[in-house]
């Protein structure tokens, strides 16, 4: 059975699903600011605000869609090298291809969250599965560094790192993991590849892993995911 929240997102016919995500597409590749062209198609289309979600964390412009395809690094690219992690980015990824909850595999090819939870995660009994199969995915890797950054500001995000940090030692993966106020600030000026899938920490770096995107297509394969094909959206379950 369809969950309600994917219920929610699909309610829209796939008409105009289309056509509104073209018409968004078609302003931000010509220079149009994001929110504003967002709440235009918004209200010319009635879409909920999952509707919207869809069209946030799926559509892009062309300019920034080819520009961060260029960024991404395959999985076998990264053996040897330094990986700094956008903990809860990567986590509540994972956490909601286990869940069932929907994804969207967007224009720039990135695998996102549609739900947008960060600011309220809490933890769950998903929470433990997904960060087993991160760092089983971490080992087969063979990296020469690892750095988890979790969100201080998220409550309880330092007994998190402590625990990654435990959990790294026991898996003897060489890394560490911190909660700090700011992670952007470091995955930025991170000297090595940066896992994530953050569009403005996309844009500002220069070597990218979709870290989540691989373990969901590779290891969890979901059961509600939006996928842009050739500019149509199609739903897979």
């Amino acid at each position: 059975m369809r969950s309600a929240k994917t219920a929610t997102v699909t309610s829209l016919s796939e008409d105009n699903i289309q056509a509104a995500a073209r018409d968004f597409r078609f302003f931000l590749s010509r220079g149009y600011p994001r929110k504003p062209c967002l709440d235009l198609v918004g209200n010319r289309y009635q879409l909920t605000s999952d509707q919207k979600n869809l069209l946030h964390r799926g559509v892009f412009s062309e300019k920034d869609s080819r520009s961060r395809k260029k960024k991404k690094i395959p999985s076998g690219r990264i053996s040897g090298g330094d990986l700094a992690i956008d903990g809860y980015n990567i986590l509540i990824t994972v956490e909601t291809g286990l869940s069932g909850r929907p994804l969207v595999l967007a224009d720039d090819g990135f695998i996102r969250d549609i739900s947008g939870l960060s600011g309220s995660f809490r933890r769950t009994e998903t929470t433990d599965k997904a960060l087993t199969l991160i760092l089983d995915e971490l080992k087969r890797c063979k990296l020469k560094r690892i750095l988890f950054l979790f969100d201080a500001p998220i409550s309880k995000s330092g007994e998190l790192a402590e625990e990654v940090r435990r959990r790294l030692n026991e898996a003897c993966l060489p890394g560490d993991a911190q909660a700090v106020k700011v992670p952007e600030h470091i995955l930025v000026g991170f000297p090595g590849i940066i896992a994530t899938s953050d569009t403005a920490v996309i844009d500002a770096s220069e070597k990218v892993f979709d870290l989540a995107g691989h373990i969901l297509k590779t290891r969890v394969k979901p059961k509600s995911m939006f996928r842009w094909v050739r500019r149509k959206i199609s739903f897979s379950r």
